[in-house]
């Protein structure tokens, strides 16, 4: 039995303000009010720029123990390099999420390849070799050639998980290929009805293993509010 962790990407956003952050709350204090509230969140500043020391000491401090940061793989190694010849840029990203990682803050790596890069199984089983087996891994598929049992089966071998996101253009195969589970909810509209299916899975996936779990950010604060009912939906199951 594992642990569901639920939030959004990201959490810096006054425009949540005053339905889900209290109106007078100061953005320094955004942090850790939103980990008072959810147990997991999002990081795409990572996607842009490596993260320095002083930068993860500042997240570690604002957040309790068990709250972990699931991390976006830099543009660099998934959208310029497109996983080619990126092994040292890769074990230089990861080296520098050590705080996170000693801290037992460090959620899975997600690695989201961009929406033209089509299926290259050998160049994927090549890069997966490079992954170390403590990290926890994910990938995002966003051109359906990569959608194939042979994929699926690379992923499995080395313990990464597929990446089950959702959106209205594109939808993820509905596969487990790791010990831990990681969906991306990125439909513009989530009625009562899809969030007690997104809770349904949720709970079918706990069984095997911890999942994650972020609803897209909105202007309005609809996210965390989805993420916080996932929670107390799969509290005490």
């Amino acid at each position: 039995m594992g642990i569901v962790y639920a939030g959004t990407s990201g959490w810096a956003y006054s425009t949540w303000k005053p339905d889900f952050y209290p109106a007078k709350l100061g953005s320094a204090k955004f942090l850790s009010y939103y980990a008072s509230r959810l147990n997991s969140v999002e990081v795409n500043y990572t996607f842009r720029s490596f993260p320095t020391k002083k930068l993860l000491k500042g997240w570690i401090e604002a957040t309790p123990p068990g709250f972990k940061f699931a991390v976006k793989a830099h543009q660099f190694i998934t959208h310029i390099k497109q996983l080619r010849n990126a092994t040292g840029l890769t074990s230089k990203f990861l080296a520098s999420l050590k705080p996170l990682r000693m801290t037992r803050k460090l959620g899975p790596v997600l690695f989201q390849l961009p929406p033209f890069l089509k299926c290259d199984l050998e160049l994927l089983k090549e890069f997966l070799q490079v992954l170390p087996k403590q990290t926890r891994c994910a990938f995002e598929f966003r051109h359906p050639s990569w959608f194939s049992d042979m994929v699926f089966s690379a992923l499995q071998d080395a313990n990464v998980a597929l990446c089950l996101a959702e959106s209205d253009a594109l939808e993820t195969p509905n596969i487990r290929t790791a010990d831990f589970s990681y969906l991306r909810l990125r439909r513009e509209k989530y009625p009562p009805k899809s969030r007690k299916a997104v809770a349904k899975r949720a709970n079918g996936f706990v069984k095997k293993g911890d999942v994650f779990a972020f609803f897209k950010h909105q202007e309005k604060s609809v996210g965390p509010l989805f993420a916080e009912e996932l929670l107390a939906a799969v509290k005490h199951r």
